[in-house]
């Protein structure tokens, strides 16, 4: 299958880099989709449009049978590029940044591959290609990209889903997988603290948001490492920091907002109430305050048994050496959502490029090493190729 898909390497950097070049924001990948619909089709491969408003659906098989999905995600982030490829964006403040346009290209490539394997193999089962828009960002209904194909119907009947997601900081080629939690539960809160305000030469006379400020921020970083068990992994960190205009003009309000990330669920529950108690200092100190949760993305968790296939497979096409069992880290994504709809896992491709500068992901200089897409390809459409032909287990 490696080296099917090594045939494939021109199609597939092509594909990415039309991608790149042409980037769109979440639930706005009307071009994406539509070069995505057309390529599939050409493989020969019928295709649904518009579900999760602009995802994409294709699905190949015996019509009988368990169903696996593959998923990939189409949109970009709102980032100004810096680089100077001859791919680089021509959507101006808009890049992809998080290799979303590789993860297209790459499920691309697999729906090739296992369309080739449908007519000379014997399926007893169904491939579901999962197109997914705005994995980076909620609407202002809270809905993101897999929670609106979910809602669509995109995961009925699904036995099994896989991804993956290129890792720009670790080697090309490797891979690396973590059964159970292996990214987080992603959270965000607003709070506005207020007070009375006044001129800075007479403080005695009401009530200081910014005095107000100290012991609440000092509670605030002790909840990970005084309220939460320590071996529960959680952070809370703050991002935003703003009050007064001026030297001698005490603010009557200060606004913080900031991010919460938990593997656990009873973690997350416990930190949403945690950290608005550490806001109830106010009114001990004169004060009052406001507080707002947003909820988002639940912790991803890996499927032992779907990770124990691809890891199998990632073993025998890139070698035991390059396959690392490890901690994902405390990041979020919205494939968490499919993988609470059946049993799945992601795993991380390594595609960093071989010249030790850092290309992290979200940055305006993020790029990868396309020699990574074969690979990508290659364990994904064998997953379910071994999956529909009855050899997982």
């Amino acid at each position: 299958m490696l080296q099917k898909a090594k045939t494939l390497k021109e199609e597939m950097i092509r594909l990415r880099r039309d991608i790149h070049q042409h980037p769109e924001l979440g639930f706005q990948e009307f071009r994406t989709a539509a070069l995505v619909a057309d390529t599939l089709t050409e493989i020969g491969i019928q295709v649904k449009t518009g579900i999760g408003r602009t995802g994409v659906i294709g699905e190949i098989g015996s019509g009988d049978g368990p169903t696996i999905a593959i998923r990939a995600d189409m949109d970009a982030l709102p980032i100004l590029e810096a680089t100077d490829t001859p791919y680089r964006s021509q959507n101006n403040g808009v890049m992809h940044a998080c290799g979303h346009d590789a993860h297209t290209a790459i499920l691309l490539g697999a729906a090739h591959l296992l369309k080739q394997s449908l007519a000379t193999d014997k399926w007893r089962g169904n491939v579901r290609f999962l197109f997914q828009p705005s994995e980076e960002a909620f609407d202002a209904n809270g809905i993101s990209g897999a929670t609106a194909m979910i809602q669509d119907g995109a995961l009925e009947g699904i036995d099994a889903v896989i991804a993956l997601h290129v890792w720009s900081s670790s080697a090309a080629g490797e891979i690396y997988m973590q059964d159970g939690h292996s990214l987080a539960a992603v959270d965000s809160f607003k709070a506005w603290i207020r007070g009375d305000g006044g001129h800075g030469a007479y403080p005695h006379t009401g009530s200081d948001p910014l005095f107000m400020l100290g012991p609440i921020l000092n509670a605030l970083y002790a909840i990970p490492s005084r309220k939460i068990n320590p071996l529960s992994p959680c952070v809370v960190s703050l991002g935003q920091i703003s009050g007064g205009s001026a030297t001698n003009v005490i603010p009557n309000e200060v606004f913080l907002q900031g991010t919460i990330r938990s593997q656990e669920h009873a973690v997350r529950e416990q930190l949403w109430a945690e950290v608005e108690q550490t806001f109830k200092l106010a009114e001990i100190l004169g004060g009052k305050y406001e507080f707002q949760l947003e909820k988002g993305y639940p912790s991803l968790y890996n499927d032992a048994q779907v990770n124990r296939w691809m890891r199998q497979i990632a073993q025998e096409m890139v070698g035991e050496t390059a396959v690392h069992d490890t901690q994902f880290g405390m990041g979020a994504e919205d494939f968490a959502y499919m993988a609470q709809q059946a049993k799945g896992a992601m795993f991380m491709l390594g595609a960093a490029l071989p010249d030790n500068v850092v290309r992290n992901h979200h940055t305006d200089i993020f790029d990868i090493d396309e020699n990574v897409l074969p690979i990508g390809a290659a364990i994904l459409a064998e997953t379910a190729r071994r999956f529909v032909m009855g050899q997982l287990s």
